[in-house]
C-alpha cells in the first residue's frame, strides 16, 4: 500500500504532514533520499505550500535540510542510533518506574486490552511485523502517559520518538522480533500492574536493549548488502 495518494481539500497541511510521515516511516523514501517539493505536490495532487509546511514540521525529526542540496530523509549511522536508544532506554525505564507508582486500574485494563488487540493483528500473529501506527495504538505512548510527567512526555513523544519512528518500523519487521516484542510488552505490563517500580524499569530497559540489538544487527546487514552491490 502506498501512502502517496491524492489528499482531500480539507485539512490539507495536516493531512500532507501525516501522509508524508507515514511514507517516510514505511520506507517509501529511503534514508538519505532527497525530497522534492514539486514532485511531492504532484504525487499528492496539491500545491507546494502545504508540502513546504509539512517538511518544515518534519525538519530535525525525520528530514534534514542541507544548504544548496535541499531536504532529505534522515540517515542515522549505527553509532548514532545506538546513542539514541541509550537515551530512550533511560527515559522509558523512568517512565515505566513512574507508571508502576501512578497507573490506575482502568489504565492497566486498557493496556492488557491493547496487547490482546496487538496479538490478534495478522502481522504480529505471523511474526512478520509489529508496527503501532497511531499514538493511541502505541504501547510505549500509553506507558509514558501513565507516568504523568509532563517533561518526560515532551522529551519522548515530541522529540525522541520522531527520530526513532523510521527505525522502530524496521525493527518491528525483523524476523522473529514481533512475537518476542509482544511477550516483552506483556512482561512490562505485569511488572507495572504489580506496582513494583524496580521490576517495571528493569523490564522496560531489557525490552529497549533487545530492540537496539535487533536494530544494530539489521543495519549492519543492510550496510553489507549495499557494499556488495557497489562492488
Amino acid at each position: 500500500m502506498s501512502f502517496l495518494e491524492p489528499i482531500a481539500v480539507s485539512s490539507i497541511a495536516k493531512e500532507a504532514f501525516h501522509k508524508l510521515t507515514q511514507a517516510i516511516v514505511s520506507g517509501e523514501f529511503k534514508p538519505g533520499e532527497r525530497l522534492s517539493e514539486a514532485e511531492l505536490a504532484r504525487r499528492f495532487g496539491i500545491s507546494r505550500g502545504p508540502i513546504r509546511e509539512a517538511l518544515g514540521r518534519l525538519e530535525g525529526k525525520l528530514v534534514i535540510r542541507t544548504p544548496r542540496l535541499g531536504v532529505s530523509v534522515i540517515d542515522l549511522s549505527t553509532e548514532k542510533l545506538v546513542e539514541l536508544f541509550a537515551v530512550r532506554e533511560a527515559l522509558e525505564g523512568m517512565a515505566a518506574r513512574l507508571a508502576a507508582e501512578r497507573i490506575t486500574a482502568p489504565e492497566i485494563e486498557e493496556l492488557n486490552a491493547l496487547l490482546e488487540q496487538h496479538g490478534g493483528n495478522k502481522d504480529v500473529a505471523s511474526d512478520s511485523g509489529y508496527y503501532q501506527e497511531g499514538q493511541d495504538d502505541d504501547f510505549h505512548f500509553r506507558i509514558v502517559r501513565s507516568a504523568r510527567n509532563e517533561q518526560l512526555e515532551l522529551m519522548l513523544l515530541e522529540e525522541l520518538y520522531f527520530k526513532l519512528k523510521l527505525y522502530r518500523y524496521r525493527i518491528s519487521s525483523t524476523p522473529g522480533r514481533a512475537q518476542k516484542a509482544l511477550e516483552e510488552h506483556r512482561e512490562i505490563v505485569k511488572a507495572i500492574a504489580s506496582h513494583n517500580p524496580d521490576n517495571a524499569e528493569a523490564a522496560m530497559r531489557r525490552h529497549i536493549r533487545n530492540a537496539i540489538t535487533a536494530a544494530a544487527s539489521q543495519m549492519e546487514r543492510g550496510e553489507k548488502e549495499r557494499n556488495r552491490s557497489q562492488k
